[in-house]
């Protein structure tokens, strides 16, 4: 396909011109007098909206290099939404006038190198400045931005209560309801994405789950296929007269079976679900796990099998509740010590990764 070229002076004024239009419609949102924008769609209703990144997404332009310069407006919106989550017609303001003041010296016939240096200086003193100048939001505060961000003072009260509740380090998630009704849902202690390995495990059948009481928890890092490998430890759980909760890569074979029949004749209260995520980021989860309820990770990287360890290696958690997906840990036995040593850890490996994804993980298990 034949390519069309433009350069000099002519370039750069189309691209701001792209620049130009993209943000000129998004501005109009800006501040608290901000108007809405009508979205027009191919399939349903228009959709009406005052948020930067959602009404950048949706502007193409016929001439190819507008275009250009549009789509470079529009990566600014959605970055600055990947990283803070709002702010991006701000974002998209500030790119406009940046692009222009540096077109208009450009043409005055300053350096684009020393103007981007000059850029990059200011930004690291801006940065600066706004984070000596930050005040955290507190109390009532909470509330007053989350109804401005949500537009509703109804939700603006719900998310100030969540935060309330779950403190800076808690995770909010926001799922579309099935009734008519906006509700809070809290969920103490930790959680993860894993279910029971077998339905026989259920305690509750009316609400499909497996609730442990003041439980014994054992955490191996690999698979359990043999009722031998761990049959002493088993022994040693029964004795203890406590409900057993087991985490491992995987527990098949003959060593589900035993679980599942003991768990059937009443002899021993137990439930086994599988190792939260994958690779590195499952020995680390199982890490957390450990800290939270004071057990230690059996796996041969530090010298430990299942036929050589007692109750001494398992953790203790007050009430475990078990779904067919999700696994809930309240009241750990790990100490604060320990809990607080991890957090420090994962906090400092959030501040140093520099992957999206890697933050948002990070942040679940903090």
């Amino acid at each position: 396909m034949a390519k069309q070229l433009a350069f000099n002076d002519a370039a750069r004024r189309s691209l701001e011109a792209g620049i130009d239009k993209l943000a000129n419609t998004v501005k109009v949102t800006l501040g608290p007098r901000g108007r809405n924008v009508v979205l027009d769609k191919k399939w349903g209703a228009p959709t009406i909206t005052n948020d930067g990144v959602t009404i950048a997404r949706e502007i193409e332009l016929d001439d190819p290099y507008e275009n250009l310069g549009a789509q470079l407006a529009k990566e600014v919106a959605t970055k600055t939404n990947d990283v803070a989550g709002d702010g991006t017609t701000t974002a998209t303001v500030l790119a406009q006038a940046l692009v222009k003041e540096g077109l208009r010296n450009v043409a005055a016939g300053a350096a684009p190198s020393q103007i981007k240096r000059g850029i990059e200086v200011s930004v690291e003193a801006v940065a600066a400045r706004l984070l000596e100048n930050a005040r955290p939001v507190e109390g009532t505060q909470v509330a007053s931005v989350a109804a401005i961000s949500a537009q509703s003072d109804e939700i603006g009260e719900l998310l100030a209560e969540a935060f309330g509740k779950v403190g800076k380090d808690g995770v909010i998630t926001i799922e579309e309801s099935s009734t008519t009704q906006t509700e809070l849902v809290l969920t103490e202690g930790m959680q993860f994405d894993k279910g029971y390995l077998s339905p026989y495990f259920v305690t509750d059948t009316e609400r499909q789950e497996a609730v442990l009481e003041d439980a014994l928890i054992l955490i191996n890092q690999g698979k359990i296929s043999s009722v031998q490998d761990f049959l002493p430890l088993l022994e040693k759980a029964l004795q203890s007269s406590k409900p057993l909760f087991i985490i491992a890569e995987d527990v098949e074979g003959e060593a589900l079976s035993t679980l599942i029949v003991n768990r059937i004749r009443g002899t021993l209260n137990v439930v086994a679900v599988k190792a939260p995520g994958f690779g590195d980021r499952r020995k680390a989860m199982l890490q957390d796990i450990a800290t939270l309820t004071g057990a230690q990770v059996i796996s041969a990287e530090l010298g430990l099998s299942l036929d050589s360890v007692g109750l001494e290696v398992l953790g203790t958690a007050r009430r475990i509740t078990v779904t067919k997906d999700n696994t809930t840990i309240v009241d750990g036995a790990g100490s604060a010590e320990d809990v607080a040593a991890r957090v420090s850890q994962l906090r400092a490996e959030l501040t140093r990764t520099d992957s999206d994804w890697d933050r948002e993980k990070l942040q679940e298990r903090l």
